[in-house]
């Protein structure tokens, strides 16, 4: 795919067709009310819940997309000023509401970029769209796929998410007399609450804004922002500090839950960070044999439980399996937090040995180096890429070739490279 045709979750100019996978901050960095870079494709839920996001939006850029069908668009190559058709298909990625992942389909080959997603295979919907992929494929493999590899590393491992919503209702339920807040984004996890609210018949209070998205997601009796009518709130999740659960505690016994995949903290919190901060910045007292697969209680009044709406390392490495790639990239980049899915999934479906099918050796200051040269596809995708407002990197993901050494290439498939949590990632 040339440059200059298709941007995916990023909007700077100069491509003729901007996809959006999901309306997370991290994913919207560059769109704003005043954008007007082209046409806008995201899901019909996406589309119900943008101009909430963004007032004032432009809805005449607007395309809106079917989930599981084909779409097709007619663009303009750069190169040749010739007409070139793209095909694409979203699918549920199961993320938050509204979020899908992209199949491209041209004269290109096929290009399936994930965006966040979770792909557990005991939920109904998940198997859907992996029916979905599978007739889609009609038994071809992907050239290239843009991997969500947030937690590609066999030291995670997450129970479904409604195991994880049972463990909440039981911590909750443990607490009759507690008031309770539990740290959420301002769009995801309502899954998560619906269960609590109809397990426990109860209802949730959110802040104002978050009631108006639940309304806008058709959950009109659950929520309230009566402090006195519910026991348990959701609660921003920046807002989460252990000062601000002590001070409740003065007012009111009171615990907090923190659902997410990210690694447990086990070192102090600090009394005015950010429970997620903490979070991020003790992975390295992680055990690297640890799983998070049930709740842990990290201070008397503190829980947190595993539930994530990304994928683990066993999901990914399931999914690789589904659609065959040829290559692969992840589309988390930085160098913080970066592990190339290669490193755990390049023997799976003969991607390793696509990547190393044409090898030069060479000598480079007396160190023998491998130059990997990928043979079977030049792909080359404008914007495909992934930046948060921490952890991630801007820039255009293509497949070219590079210099590793053995060690360093022997040491990266056994372990993957060092990580650094992205603190938004959950």
């Amino acid at each position: 795919m040339e440059k200059g045709l298709i941007s995916v979750d990023r909007w700077a100019e100069g491509s003729q067709a901007y996809f959006l996978t999901h309306l997370h901050a991290d994913h919207t960095q560059g769109l704003s009310t005043a954008w007007s870079g082209g046409p806008l494709f995201c899901s019909r839920l996406s589309a119900k819940l943008l101009p909430f996001k963004f007032p004032g939006f432009d809805l005449s850029l607007l395309r809106v997309l079917d989930v599981g069908a084909w779409h097709s668009l007619s663009l303009l190559s750069p190169s040749s000023a010739s007409e070139t058709q793209v095909r694409v298909m979203p699918v549920d990625a199961h993320h938050c509401p509204g979020s899908v992942m992209y199949l491209f389909s041209g004269g290109f080959g096929s290009l399936l970029y994930t965006g966040d997603f979770r792909w557990e295979m005991t939920s109904e919907k998940a198997n859907r769209s992996r029916d979905m992929l599978v007739k889609a494929l009609n038994g071809s493999r992907v050239n290239t796929l843009y991997l969500d590899n947030t937690y590609c590393n066999p030291s995670y491992s997450f129970p479904s998410r409604r195991d994880a919503a049972q463990q909440v209702v039981d911590i909750i339920a443990s607490h009759p007399e507690h008031h309770v807040i539990i740290g959420i984004d301002t769009l995801g996890k309502e899954d998560l609450l619906v269960h609590i609210a109809r397990v426990l018949k109860i209802k949730i209070w959110v802040w104002p804004e978050r009631l108006q998205t639940m309304h806008i997601l058709g959950f009109d009796e659950i929520f309230t922002t009566k402090t006195s009518l519910a026991r348990v709130r959701a609660v921003p999740r920046y807002s989460f500090t252990l000062d601000t659960l002590e001070g409740l505690n003065k007012m009111h016994p009171t615990i907090g839950i923190m659902p997410s995949g990210l690694p447990w903290a086990s070192k102090p919190l600090d009394r005015n960070e950010n429970f997620f901060d903490s979070l991020a910045r003790s992975y390295y007292n992680k055990k690297a044999n640890e799983v998070a697969s049930k709740e842990e209680r990290l201070h008397p009044e503190i829980y947190t439980v595993p539930y994530s709406d990304h994928s683990c390392f066993m999901e990914l490495h399931e999914f690789v399996q589904l659609v065959q790639p040829i290559n692969i990239r992840g589309i988390v980049s930085s160098s913080s937090c970066y592990i190339d899915p290669l490193c755990y999934f390049g023997r799976c479906s003969g991607v390793y040995e696509t990547f190393q099918r044409v090898q030069h050796k060479g000598k480079e200051r007396g160190k023998e180096h491998v130059r990997v040269v990928r043979a079977e596809s030049s792909v080359k995708v404008n914007g495909l890429i992934d930046s948060t407002r921490k952890g991630r990197k801007c820039g255009t993901v293509q497949v070219s070739g590079g210099y590793m050494s053995r060690v360093s290439m022997s040491r990266r498939r056994r372990r993957g490279a060092k990580i650094m949590e992205d603190i938004y990632a959950d």
